[in-house]
């Protein structure tokens, strides 16, 4: 059906996206005690310094690389974070949810081609997915909702910019040069937008959890895995990532699904089968568009 070399990179971002998701119930409790960008500034922090130990960026080029990838992953947290101050979590989650539906056709338009109609109807599908699990009951493009927009096509971004660069480089060095970025200009952003701020000692089981499981190792995960296969499968692979947050907080919250919820994370099961199974070739022609030309 596919190479092992693409189960595996399949494996590597569904367990991606199971702490993704999973973690957000930690997330969840730890902003309540420390703004938003301070904890992702220490969280980024601590996790490109854990990895910084196994391996440090060499050279221009990867920091080069590194900086891009970095300012579409900060751009998206910071986009998110501002848009939550007036808009609400459901909407907030459900237009955030669109990069599953940006991320083919940005895909296709800087390997300047039409995506396939795999990719387009797996990621039409994974995004109703998501509008059924948060349970989005319509939106009012207000400034939250743009900022949540923002928040999607950076997101969208970020995962094109690992499709192009991130075979260039050695993982775990790529990933702590990416990681140092978001650090360095989440720092000075939340001193003017929150004030300087030490995390409380009971935030940080949080910025462990989050820096070492979810910032170090999920994004070398992720990184590894997009450069064996494109960034509209592994944008569909990580759709999953809102089922896995609700099935946690099922388990830790006592949060329960609605009919609509399970029919939502039937949706995104059946999305990822659809791009693991019938976009293969696609996949690894879109990984080979997308590698510039020397």
């Amino acid at each position: 059906m596919f190479s092992s070399g693409r189960s595996r990179a399949i494996l590597a971002l569904l367990v991606a996206s199971f702490v993704f998701g999973a973690t957000f119930v930690v997330v969840k409790s730890a902003v309540e005690q420390v703004p938003p960008l301070t904890f992702v500034a220490w969280r980024f922090l601590l996790g490109a310094a854990v990895l910084s130990l196994l391996a440090l960026p060499k050279g221009k080029r990867i920091w080069w690389h590194g900086f891009m990838a970095g300012l579409a992953l900060f751009a998206g947290y910071s986009f998110q974070t501002a848009g939550l101050t007036t808009t609400s979590a459901s909407n907030s989650a459900l237009i955030t949810g669109l990069y599953v539906v940006i991320t083919p056709f940005l895909a296709a338009l800087f390997a300047r081609r039409s995506p396939g109609w795999w990719s387009v109807i797996a990621a039409a599908l994974a995004f109703a997915g998501i509008i059924l699990i948060t349970g989005a009951d319509g939106i009012s493009l207000g400034r939250g909702d743009l900022l949540s927009l923002a928040c999607a096509v950076s997101f969208s971004a970020h995962i094109v910019v690992l499709a192009r660069f991130a075979r260039h480089h050695p993982v775990v060095p790529f990933t702590v040069a990416q990681l140092t970025v978001v650090a360095l200009l989440a720092f000075p952003t939340a001193f003017l937008v929150e004030g300087p701020m030490v995390p409380p000692t009971s935030v940080w089981g949080a910025l462990l959890i989050t820096g070492l499981g979810a910032s170090a190792g999920c994004f070398v995960l992720q990184i590894w895995a997009q450069t064996v296969v494109g960034a509209t499968t592994a944008a569909v692979v990580l759709a999953a990532e809102p089922a896995f947050a609700v099935a946690t907080a099922w388990v830790v919250l006592g949060e329960r699904l609605t009919p609509a919820g399970w029919a939502g994370a039937g949706a995104i099961i059946i999305a990822i089968y659809l791009v693991v199974t019938k976009q293969t070739d696609q996949a690894w022609l879109e990984a080979e568009a997308v590698t510039p030309a020397h």
